[in-house]
């Protein structure tokens, strides 16, 4: 799951960016009201987080203009007024929920599965093959009845893996759609951090399920069936 994060005080920024990657999510940052828009109508988004304080560009125009062209999109507002009336205003406005400065964490998160929960979401909660079992949502993994717990740039590469399951996928595909480094990096991270999913999710189990491709990448998919 991917979350465009709008929110003017870098050190908040920072700090809410590394406790939504801590649970698995992909976090873009935006500093400002008009690089929010811009990236959120260029970008490939399953939930917003807006602080209305943007420096730059009306929240309220941001919402309007974001509903518009992308209704679907599920967005939870920061804002640091909490009287009846701003809240009603900023719901009218087009925000899915709102939540009110200082907030804990965790409410933060569960908010934003609750959200999750509700749709708007263009791909599927649940990803599935053979026996395992990945939910986007509560960030778990399930094999054969076994959890199995990653780290977050394991969970993002078995998401896109399982995403594009069936399919062979390059090495320079997965550094760019994984860890969105440039094209033409040369680095064995991809090589590593398959290894390090083999063990976890193919480790103790009778077929496997993750595949290199010789000179060309690797492939998630079920066993053939006999």
């Amino acid at each position: 799951m991917k979350i465009l994060l709008a929110e003017q005080d870098p050190y908040l920024a920072s700090f809410m960016a590394d406790a939504l990657t801590s649970q698995n999510y992909g976090v873009e940052l935006a500093q400002d009201g008009e690089q929010a828009q811009r990236l959120a109508l260029a970008g490939s988004f399953d939930l917003m987080v807006l602080d209305l304080g943007c420096r730059r560009g009306s929240g309220d125009g941001l919402l309007t203009n974001l509903r518009a062209a992308n209704p679907d999109l599920p967005v939870l507002v920061l804002s640091e007024g909490s009287r009846v009336e701003e809240r009603v205003q900023i719901l009218d406005a087009g925000a899915d929920d709102f939540l009110a400065k200082p907030f804990a964490v965790a409410e933060m998160a569960a908010r934003i599965r609750a959200l999750l929960r509700r749709g708007g979401v263009t791909q599927p909660t649940v990803l599935a093959v053979s026996d395992l079992r990945l939910d986007r949502i509560e960030r778990t993994i399930v094999r054969d009845g076994r959890s199995i717990s990653l780290s977050t740039k394991e969970f993002a590469l078995l998401e896109y893996l399982m995403l594009n399951a069936g399919r062979t996928v390059s090495r320079a595909q997965i550094i760019v759609e994984v860890w969105h480094l440039a094209t033409g990096i040369t680095t064995n991270v991809v090589d590593v951090y398959i290894n390090y999913l083999r063990r976890k999710v193919d480790g103790g189990s009778q077929a496997r399920l993750i595949h290199t491709v010789r000179g060309t990448g690797y492939r998630l998919c079920a066993p053939p069936t006999m």
